[in-house]
This record gives C-alpha cells, structure tokens and sequence, in this order.
C-alpha cells in the first residue's frame, strides 16, 4: 500500500517538474505552426494557448480552415497567415522574429500522391527545404519537422516525398553542425495518428453513421495507432530534449485494420456488413517506423526511440572508423510491435475525443 502511494507521488512530483519545464520554455516565446489548421495544428495550437507563449503564427494556404478555427479559439496571441510553404518569400516573412517552428504543412494522402507526385514532391520536399533555410536565415531556435512511418523503406510517392524531406533536413542539420550556426533541426516520425483528418478511423465512423459497408484493402494490414494529445507530447519531447539531427519515434503499439473496423462496430453497437475491396495505389501490408540501420545505433527511453544524426562531413578517410560496423537489429515495423487485441482496442479507441464526440451524438 506504501509502495503504491509513494510510487503516485513521484509520478505527480515527475508531471508538475515537466510542467514547469515546458511552461518555462515556452513563456515569452514565439512559435510558427506551418500547416496550423491541420489536425496536429489544432491540438498543437490547444496546446500552446494553455502556456505563456508571446505568440503562436498559424502559416497555410486555406483561409476557410483559418476562419474555422479563428472562431473555435478567441485568443489574442494567435496570428493567421496565409501563405504556401513552396513559396519561400512567404516562409522568409513568417518565420521572422520566430522562436520555434512545427513544419507540419504537407501532402499525406497516399493516393493522391501517386497520382500527382510532383505536387508531393514540390510540397513535401522544396516547401520544407523553403521553411528550414528561412529558419535558418531568421536565427529560428529549432525547427520540428513532422515526418510519417510511411518515410521508412518507402513504396508510394509519399512516403518517397517524406523519406527526401528527412535527407534534406538532415542535409541541412549537418549544415548547422558544420558552421556551428545556433539552430537545431528535429525529425519526429509518425504511424496512424487516431481520428486525424483523412485517416482510416474517421473514414469507417463515416460510413457505420451512413449504414454503409466498411470497406477494408486487406483485413490483415496492421498499422501503428497513437492519439493526436501523444502527437504533440512527441513533438514537446524532441523541442525539449532533441539534438541537432535527431529522429524521434513513439514506442506505439498496433492494430489490423479488420480488428479497428470490428472494434468500432462493437464500440456503436453497429452491424454493417465489411467488405474487401483489394489494396488501393501505393499501400504496404505493414509499415516500418524505424529501419534495422537506424534501430543500431537507436537510444532507447521508456516512451520513445531517439535516433542521432551522422552528422560527418563527406570526408570518411578522416573519422574513426571505429563506430562504423552496424549491430544487426530489426526494423521497428507494425507487425512486430505490440499488436492490440479486439478488447484492448475497444479500451484505447474509446478513450479517443474524437469518438467520445460521436458516440454523444447518438
């Protein structure tokens, strides 16, 4: 019984000395979201409002998303910019005067970028590169780029634009490291954020609202799941522990997506029937977070794989050789994490706002 509530304290004593921690890191700060009404946007902007941040800029292209969520958040200290990150003037204006910027703006519907790849390169790509050197060129503090499991041994257009987004921001890490200029550049990948716009759980919820078939790729994918609140607790933790160059990746357990499709019908008490319908353009049975190479040389915490940068120059004849043989391990990939039961699913997807909002409304 001691052993419990001591164990209570020191967890309560370990939350209020982070809160403190990120409350004084943030106080008087500046911060630019690009891609801000996003779903990560939006809880990352709920987020900075409860801080004493001096400002946080919203930076994207759709003013009817920026008046949606300038009406849902009264708050004085939020600026709405409308820009394109492909257009670097735009990234040079709003990056000014900033101390942090989230680049969270980009093409992620996989289909989409197969059919239409040199948008996702143009976006994923050249408007990342635009917001890291106008960051740079700004004396921007740290740059958070958001990254995608897709970026890993990567099949589609997407997950190619995503995987060319990590080589040029660590390209231009290594940069930073070379000229010792006082700036830092993080990556943070993602699997499946739960109920994030465009992804599966809010399509299915969709359909079951509309007494429709749930139709499924292939029954047997599995897919990483996390919440949008553990979105943003990654990005908090490589802006409060991330070094110049590293990769960050939640520890997430996973699910296929025939058990998320039952799981929801349970959790609405609905019946519609499931049907297969074949992969769609561009999709892996499994996705990977963390490649074998990176998974060698990876530090390990409780919540999270940090992965350091090589940040050498091209000149390998000069370095230790030392460090260079690899530790063989395997990839971090969806199927050989934690793969959720039926039960445990319902449990986690219920404890999702998004879902908790719709099951109110019936």
């Amino acid at each position: 019984m001691f052993l419990v509530y001591y164990s209570f304290l020191i967890l309560n004593y370990i939350r209020q000395v982070l809160y403190y921690i990120i409350t004084y890191m943030f106080s008087n700060k500046t911060f630019l979201i690009s891609g801000g009404t996003g779903s990560f946007g939006s809880r990352m902007l709920k987020n900075l409002i409860k801080t004493k941040v001096k400002e946080i800029r919203i930076f994207s292209r759709d003013e009817k998303k920026q008046e949606d969520l300038r009406r849902s958040i009264n708050d004085k200290r939020v600026n709405y910019i409308i820009g394109d990150i492909r257009d670097y003037h735009s990234t040079l204006s709003c990056t000014k005067n900033v101390d942090y910027v989230f680049q969270a703006a980009a093409l992620k519907q996989v289909p989409t970028c197969e059919f239409f790849p040199l948008e996702a390169y143009k976006t994923n790509v050249i408007g990342t590169s635009n917001i890291i050197d106008a960051s740079i060129y700004n004396k921007v503090k740290k740059i958070i780029i958001l990254s995608t499991d897709k970026a890993v041994y990567p099949i589609n257009a997407m997950g190619i634009s995503k995987a060319m987004m990590e080589k040029v921001a660590i390209s231009k890490a290594r940069e930073i490291n070379l000229k010792k200029i006082n700036c830092a550049i993080c990556i943070t990948r993602y699997g499946n954020v739960m109920s994030s716009r465009g992804s599966l759980i809010p399509f299915l919820i969709k359909k079951i609202f509309k007494n429709e078939d749930l139709t499924l790729t292939d029954p047997s994918m599995t897919r990483f799941l996390m919440s949008l609140e553990e979105s943003v607790e990654l990005v908090k933790e490589a802006l409060k522990n991330g070094k110049n160059g590293d990769t960050f990746i939640q520890k997430s357990p996973a699910a296929t997506i025939d058990n998320i499709a039952k799981a929801l019908l349970k959790i609405f008490k609905k019946k519609n029937k499931i049907r297969i319908i074949g992969p769609r353009h561009g999709e892996k049975l499994h996705e990977s977070l963390c490649t074998s190479e990176e998974m060698s040389k990876s530090i390990s915490s409780k919540k999270f794989f940090r992965i350091p940068a090589d940040l050498r120059n091209i000149n390998y004849d000069l370095h230790n050789k030392k460090n260079s043989i690899l530790k063989k391990k395997e990839a971090y990939s969806s199927d050989n994490t934690r793969i959720l039961k039926l039960n445990e699913l319902i449990v986690l997807l219920k404890k999702q706002d998004y879902i908790i909002k719709k099951l109110n409304q019936i």
